[in-house]
């Protein structure tokens, strides 16, 4: 499916918008110790954001692992973004899909909190990167 310039752009704006409520969401979990649930949506945060970037740079992607691939090949071994946050998009995709899919592991608080402001940082780099007029 090709998208005029236009639809991209809404596209790319929504999927900012909904990077910052997941990242939100996530916050307001931490809060209250709901912990599993809170890597879900730090998870998609990021995950929302890197959409964006790949929608505003006209890549396809149609799985989670279709966007790591892309994300990882074009934007952190070309020094586009830093490494970290290639390794912050993996520790947080595995922190969900375990919290979700294994029903022994438990998201460590500490582990996860030390995942917020980088997560942030992340997503507010890559809404500077997606910046369009309009």
């Amino acid at each position: 499916m090709s998208l005029s310039d236009e639809e991209r752009r809404i596209i790319v704006q929504i999927e900012i918008e909904k990077a910052r409520r997941a990242y939100q969401e996530a916050l307001l979990l931490i809060e209250n110790s709901f912990w599993s649930g809170a890597a879900g949506r730090l998870y998609y945060a990021v995950f929302h954001a890197v959409s964006a970037l790949l929608i505003f740079d006209k890549r396809q992607v149609g799985t989670h692992k279709g966007s790591h691939v892309i994300f990882n090949h074009d934007y952190i071994k070309t020094g586009k973004l830093p490494a970290e946050y290639g390794s912050l998009y993996s520790q947080l995709e595995t922190m969900r899909e375990s919290s979700e899919y294994n029903c022994t592991y438990d998201v460590e608080p500490d582990e996860l909190k030390q995942k917020i402001e980088p997560a942030k940082q992340m997503i507010d780099t890559i809404a500077g990167m997606v910046k369009t007029n309009g």
